[in-house]
């Protein structure tokens, strides 16, 4: 096939031809290109696609701000909040019979209990508390004072059913103050206390019981705080159902409503009493001090953790004594979220830097010797046989070492023993691996520090009571994170963890 001639005709022909093709191309390219492009609304996790919208099952009590909040998290994440709202008890039925869903707000944690004990219900959040009041047109006008003036024939009430918290909590009062049965003979019962309200305000009735926090939505009515509603009180909080498709991205929302800096602020604004919360972090970060006897029972739990929350936890495991040195060292910042502690004596050393703190497990003392026994040791002043290579816990770097040191006393083996110690470690650990490879003929360590060689170890008990170590854990007081870091402790708390601390020779003890 000849592509040219003189006149050059079919040489212009096939350029243009050409061009055409690169051209189209390039626009394939492009469009592919731009396909490829990172956006804000997409979800690396979902494979690049949409991001999947968020549904919230939300009490009418808290609508006003759940909703301001909602929109905001969507122009600041690009992520779909889908709100429904309705009794507290309606939504917790319509998400368990659904199975779809992802956060749950109701007005009182009474429902987010019962959701608990249907499965329904991972964990929560507190976000607001809230008091019962009555309401009434502006200025009175029937001289409503308390819920007794309620009983007058003339006076017309309306009050939310069981299915909304404020009835069903109204209800349990009024039951327990001999009341209920004479006033729910009159009360008009609406289906959520949003219906109460705006009957009130229609003139349907001449007072409802609502929450204090739905004042600031009325302006042409008021509240009466009665004697009688003082016990009648609401906590809210944030709760994650286990139907949620994406727990990471519903805790990442549970987090923005519920930080002091976010969320917080849109209730406060709207007259609520709010929690404390956390300072707002997109990937916040925790710092968690542990003994370093505990990593082996915890890593796994903090690991699965940062997946599920989306955060950092920066762990420093060390000998107790030596984290209890460097907390006592620094200031403000510096300080650790959290403590897990060897022993509760480490624990109380810093306890005026910490939140009252929970024993989780217990950990045995235990001579330990190569496979066999061959050197015959049988008791703790078998320890000062001659020649005999020992090592211990360093009694002021480690709970280790400090209860050792104890049960050596206690024992009255001290000075007999003490001569044979050739290594003083920080961590057991050390320790056991100094012994496996024959640097020492016997240690003093942990059950759970044998558990990763117990083929080749054996364990000689210590069998008197201060030879028990008890791990306590707790939240520091200064932590701008005490929401996130309390549910990391929760963590630590859970069935999961403690499968993981029995399988490493921990004793559980928290319940």
């Amino acid at each position: 096939m000849r592509l040219l001639r003189c006149d050059g005709k079919i040489n212009s022909v096939w350029n243009l031809f050409v061009g055409s093709l690169m051209v189209f191309a390039a626009l394939v390219w492009l469009l592919l290109s731009s396909d490829k492009k990172p956006s804000s609304a997409t979800n690396p996790d979902a494979g690049g696609g949409p991001l999947e919208p968020l549904i919230v099952y939300c009490a009418p009590a808290v609508k006003a701000p759940i909703e301001a909040i909602a929109r905001e998290y969507e122009r600041e994440f690009k992520r779909q909040i889908q709100l429904q709202y309705g009794p507290s008890q309606t939504l917790l039925t319509q998400a368990e019979i659904a199975k779809r869903g992802d956060v749950f707000v109701p007005a009182d944690d009474s429902f987010n209990d019962i959701g608990r004990t249907k499965n329904l219900i991972a964990e929560a959040i507190p976000l607001v508390r809230m008091q019962a009041v009555l309401l009434v047109k502006k200025g009175n006008p029937a001289g409503i004072k308390s819920v007794a003036d309620l009983a007058r024939p003339t006076v017309k009430v309306a009050l939310g059913g069981d299915a909304s918290a404020i009835g069903k909590l109204t209800r349990q009062s009024f039951e327990k103050l001999n009341q209920w049965d004479a006033l729910s003979k009159k009360v008009v019962f609406k289906i959520t206390v949003s219906d109460v309200a705006n009957d009130v305000k229609l003139g349907s009735v001449d007072a409802g019981i609502v929450w204090n926090s739905m004042l600031p939505m009325y302006e042409t009515l008021e509240g009466v705080e009665a004697p009688e509603l003082t016990a009648v009180t609401a906590k809210v909080s944030a709760a994650l159902l286990r139907s949620a498709k994406n727990p990471t991205a519903a805790l990442h929302f549970m987090r923005y409503v519920s930080a002091r800096d976010k969320g917080l602020t849109e209730f406060r604004k709207s007259g609520f009493e709010v929690e404390e919360g956390d300072v707002w972090s997109d990937v916040p970060e925790l710092k968690f001090f542990a003994g370093a006897m505990l990593r082996p029972a915890i890593e796994t739990t903090i690991k699965e953790f940062e997946t599920r929350e989306s955060v950092k936890v920066t762990r420093v495991y060390n000998g107790c004594g030596i984290l209890v040195s460097q907390m006592r060292a620094l200031k403000g910042a510096g300080l650790p979220d959290a403590y897990f502690a060897c022993d509760t004596s480490f624990m109380k050393q810093v306890a005026d830097l910490f939140l009252d703190s929970e024993d989780v497990s217990q950990n045995q003392l235990v001579i330990l010797v190569k496979k066999g026994n061959p050197h015959g040791i049988a008791e703790l002043k078998d320890l000062g046989k001659a020649g005999l290579k020992l090592g211990v816990g360093h009694e002021k770097q480690c709970a280790l070492g400090a209860l050792t040191a104890v049960t050596f006393k206690t024992s009255g083996v001290f000075d007999g023993v003490m001569k044979n110690v050739k290594v003083q470690s920080a961590t057991g650990d050390l320790l056991v691996n100094q012994l496996l490879t024959g640097s020492l003929d016997a240690v003093v360590a942990y059950v759970s520090n044998a558990a990763a060689a117990g083929d080749k170890l054996d364990a000689v008990k210590i069998d008197i009571p201060c030879a028990i170590a008890v791990q306590p854990m707790a939240l520091s007081k200064e932590s701008a994170n005490k929401r996130l870091a309390g549910r990391l402790l929760d963590a630590l708390r859970s069935a999961e963890s403690r499968e993981r601390f029995e399988a490493q020779g921990f004793k559980w003890t928290t319940q």
